[in-house]
């Protein structure tokens, strides 16, 4: 069955508004974008009747609980949303026969690597949030094998709440900020996460078979500190950024000190190269300036 319709969750995230701004250069799907206010995750008991509604060939589930800090306390919300909802939707897309595509997270691993995460590395969270991560992956391949889960790491945008929008207002209000120094990821430009679902989508419509886990991130492994003085180099700011350990930064979640992820087989799988970080930056920071003049 060829993909025509795309149902896609978390219109007014990172992820779903990039795809939104993106949908003009696939004329071939029609999107059907829905939020918080048309499908809320914390009532899984609903989708079916409202998908049942829209009947896409394809559901792409951007909508998560990312409050990683909040998630130590909100746990019952964070599970249903994480985990109740991504297996009821996997479950509904195994009825209706149509691909499914759901995100996860680095923060399913340990943190205790020295090498990139391959996708086959067993799961063992450090915090709540990624618990709830894993246990979504897990009950939607329980529920549907064919279910595509692309981890990611260290998203940010020109939409959102996210590191690189932060680090911009901090450093302009702020004369001096402590950055930590001592955990290494790969930072995903959403807009790129996005490209790439869609490749996957044409990939499926083409008859290539795509089910399992995959890792997505843009190229190059940094420090949220370097990370933050390329931000303020290609912004153009001036603030003094203070390396800091993560034991001088407590926070109610603990954080992977190492959450590098493998992406070779994305790579390969779809014949794709993925951009460099530092260049996937500079796009986005040039999107924020054009929004703000």
């Amino acid at each position: 069955m060829a993909i025509h319709t795309i149902l896609v969750t978390g219109a007014n995230g990172q992820l779903g508004w990039e795809l939104g701004q993106l949908a003009a250069n696939y004329p071939a799907f029609k999107f059907v974008f829905i939020d918080r206010s048309q499908l809320d995750l914390s009532y899984p008991e609903s989708f079916e009747k409202i998908i049942q509604n829209i009947t896409p060939d394809c559901i792409i589930n951007t909508a998560a609980y990312t409050a990683v800090d909040k998630s130590e306390t909100e746990k019952e919300f964070a599970f249903t949303v994480n985990a109740t909802a991504v297996q009821e939707l996997a479950r509904i897309s195994k009825e209706l026969a149509i691909p499914f595509i759901t995100y996860s997270t680095d923060y399913v691993f340990d943190g205790e690597a020295t090498q990139p995460y391959p996708i086959s590395t067993k799961v063992d969270p450090i915090n709540y949030y990624g618990s709830t991560k894993a246990a979504g992956e897990k009950m939607a391949m329980e529920v549907n094998e064919n279910t595509i889960i692309i981890r990611t790491s260290w998203v940010f945008s020109s939409h959102g709440n996210n590191f690189v929008k932060t680090m911009m207002r901090l450093m302009k209000e702020r004369p001096n900020l402590n950055i930590v120094a001592d955990q290494k990821g790969r930072p995903t430009y959403a807009k790129d996460l996005a490209i790439t679902t869609m490749k996957m989508i044409q990939a499926i419509n083409a008859g290539k078979t795509i089910k399992g886990v995959y890792h997505f991130a843009n190229m190059g492994e940094t420090t949220w500190y370097d990370f933050a003085d390329k931000i303020k180099a290609i912004a153009g700011l001036d603030c003094v950024l203070n390396p800091v350990e993560t034991k001088d930064f407590p926070t109610p979640a603990k954080r992977p000190s190492y959450s590098v992820l493998d992406t070779s087989k994305i790579e390969q799988d779809l014949a794709i190269d993925i951009r460099h970080w530092e260049d996937a930056l500079t796009d986005c920071i040039d999107h924020i300036n054009l929004n703000v003049l």
